[in-house]
């Protein structure tokens, strides 16, 4: 049996909702453990994180790391307001530093807004100043040997990307060539109308793929057709990284629970969610293979 080429990594949030060193050195012990490849941080809490220890514990384990985050309101590039958008494109710089320093080489995410609940639709001005940050952050990144990841995100959590389409759209008026789309399941199916279309569109320009369900429980609970969700992976040859993201009121982070509004428990014991996601990803490659 062929072994899936694709990387398979989790959420940090599956197991800490802290960034302190003893959080961190406990999220990657415990990816570790569950058999994946990569740990994904968020930079919600970019300033608590100690890069250099961050980065000396991942190699230790033989881990790759994903970083991701969206922006916030008072740094929100998609705005009309010049200090807010210069606030944002700060943020951006920050973050992809802070990438580079874990010795990460994928900042994804909402990059393109504040990550939330809008109460307007975006502007044409708003999204010109968005594209006209991305492409120095695009070019900053490019130099550091880094991609960008525009993350397809729900109307609930931005509105200016969400759809594949969209971020095509938006990837295409970047013009860089390190600016890749990621595609989510559980946004997918909020958005999208079906788990082929999508990733049809987007084919080799498909840089990272979040899997969780429609809840963000476990893997299999919901009623996701993932099914089609792999087979659809399968037909555009995506070799990329899978990561499983999954949250609950068991494992708070003080920014990031909040803006995802994580308010119920899902799950109560991560290291186990983990280690069936893991199972259920790699039998569904493995399927796919085999097909």
């Amino acid at each position: 049996m062929t072994m899936p080429v694709n990387k398979l990594g989790v959420h940090a949030l599956v197991f800490s909702g802290g960034t302190t060193p003893a959080d961190v050195d406990y999220a990657i012990e415990q990816t570790k453990l569950a058999g994946y490849d990569v740990l994904e941080l968020s930079l919600q809490d970019a300033q608590a994180i100690d890069t250099a220890h961050a980065k000396a514990a991942l190699e230790a384990a033989g881990l790759g790391v994903v970083c991701s985050r969206g922006l916030t309101f008072d740094a929100d590039i998609s705005s009309e307001d010049v200090a807010v958008v210069a606030r944002g494109a700060e943020l951006l710089r920050t973050s992809v530093q802070a990438v580079h320093e874990l010795g990460g080489t994928l900042l994804t995410g909402a990059l393109y807004s504040a990550f939330g609940n809008y109460g307007r639709a975006l502007t044409a001005a708003g999204r010109a100043n968005a594209v006209t940050v991305l492409k120095d952050a695009a070019k900053d990144a490019q130099g550091k040997g880094m991609t960008l990841g525009l993350e397809v995100c729900n109307r609930y959590e931005t509105n200016v990307v969400n759809t594949a389409e969209q971020a095509l759209a938006l990837a295409d008026d970047i013009g860089e060539d390190n600016v890749t789309v990621h595609l989510d399941s559980y946004h997918m199916n909020i958005e999208e109308d079906d788990f082929v279309r999508p990733f049809a569109l987007v084919g080799d320009r498909l840089g990272y793929v979040h899997i969780g369900e429609n809840h963000r429980g476990y893997l299999g609970s919901g009623h996701l057709d993932f099914t089609t969700f792999f087979h659809s992976l399968a037909d555009i040859g995506y070799t990329g990284g899978i990561t499983f993201e999954s949250f609950s009121s068991a494992v708070v982070s003080e920014t990031l629970s909040t803006d995802l509004s994580i308010w119920r428990n899902l799950w109560n014991d991560g290291p186990a969610l983990a280690k069936h996601a893991h199972t259920f990803i790699t039998n569904a490659l493995e399927a796919n293979e085999e097909h």
